[in-house]
């Protein structure tokens, strides 16, 4: 069983990476046109830069997509990893474009200058401001959404505006200077490759971490914990292990009981966790319930309420009790 919210949070996924698909294509279109009628080397590699946008677009709207599949005899845990791998993808790709940008501004810059056009300049503060709404949006859909790979697809438009600000500079500067500092243009552009090789390697490392399984905040681990803890019949939870897949989370859950129950109680108890969990904590895709007999002193664990910022020893929270005995 999935957790029903997740769906739900690809579905979105898409929608937010096919809206900025679109608005790429026809800030490509403006900038690379720009560009060349306007003799602006900078602002022709802004555009060959947002081109890759596209094809990074396309990698999250497809890895989004595939990550949502539901687990099936090839891949028993689901599709989840295909959103890392996309993120991991765009990444590759922002380091790509800062390597060729690089080579062909170092190969310009030893030809003779030609002065940008000043119409420029007005084409680039339109698409600065685009850029930068574009990576509001996407960067808080991504945060909403706990996808990493619509994140990183939000800084890929944030280094696209970087790359259109570099080249602004690059201009102003060439056309106040006059054809002495024509090359300005060109510095701008090497200056713009630099920034998106950085954006590259700081999304690559989160995307990498994902791939290798690394464990998800103490704070989803806690809440899976308190959860778990809050089940009758759960007297101790000796730990919790989770792994990313997509936009959310399986997790592996050590719970202790009475060892006096029967093996069916044991597993009545084990499925209602399962089931409280994946309903209350919306980054849980699926939970795995580890039954073992508690071995410590069952009264004094219920005296106790659960301590909070370990999950090894957390324990649920004492029942009020009357004169007679629990309520």
């Amino acid at each position: 069983m999935r957790n029903p919210g997740s769906s739900e949070r690809a579905r979105r996924s898409i929608r937010v990476a096919r809206a900025g698909l679109l608005i790429n294509a026809a800030l490509v279109l403006v900038k690379i046109a720009t560009g060349i009628f306007g003799n602006s080397y900078a602002l022709i590699a802004d555009g060959v830069e947002s081109s890759l946008d596209i094809f990074s677009g396309l990698i999250v709207w497809r890895g989004v997509h595939v990550a949502d599949r539901s687990a099936d005899e090839a891949y028993h845990f689901g599709y989840g990893k295909a959103e890392s791998v996309a993120a991991a993808a765009v990444a590759l790709l922002l380091l790509a474009a800062a390597v060729g940008i690089a080579t062909e501004v170092l190969r310009h810059i030893a030809t003779p200058q030609s002065m940008p056009a000043p119409f420029t300049l007005i084409v680039l503060v339109a698409v600065i401001a685009v850029k930068e709404t574009l990576f509001r949006f996407v960067l808080r859909e991504g945060e909403a959404l706990g996808s990493g790979v619509v994140q990183a697809d939000a800084w890929h438009h944030r280094s696209d505006a970087i790359t259109s600000v570099a080249a602004f500079l690059g201009i102003s500067i060439a056309l106040i200077g006059g054809p002495r500092y024509a090359v300005a243009d060109d510095i701008a552009a090497l200056l713009a490759s630099g920034i998106i090789a950085f954006n590259g390697v700081r999304l690559l490392r989160p995307a990498l971490a994902d791939l290798m399984d690394r464990a998800p905040d103490a704070e989803l681990l806690e809440s899976v914990a308190e959860e778990a803890a809050r089940e009758d019949g759960v007297l101790h939870i000796e730990k919790v292990v989770a792994r990313r897949a997509g936009v959310g989370h399986f997790v592996v859950v050590h719970v202790q009981a009475d060892p006096a129950l029967t093996l069916h109680d044991a597993h009545v108890i084990g499925g209602r966790v399962r089931s409280r969990i994946v309903e209350n904590v919306p980054l849980v895709l699926d939970a795995t319930i580890h039954m073992e007999p508690f071995e410590g002193n069952t009264s004094a664990v219920q005296q106790r309420a659960a301590p909070r910022g370990r999950m090894s020893g957390h324990r649920p929270r004492p029942r009020e009790t009357g004169p007679d005995g629990p309520a």
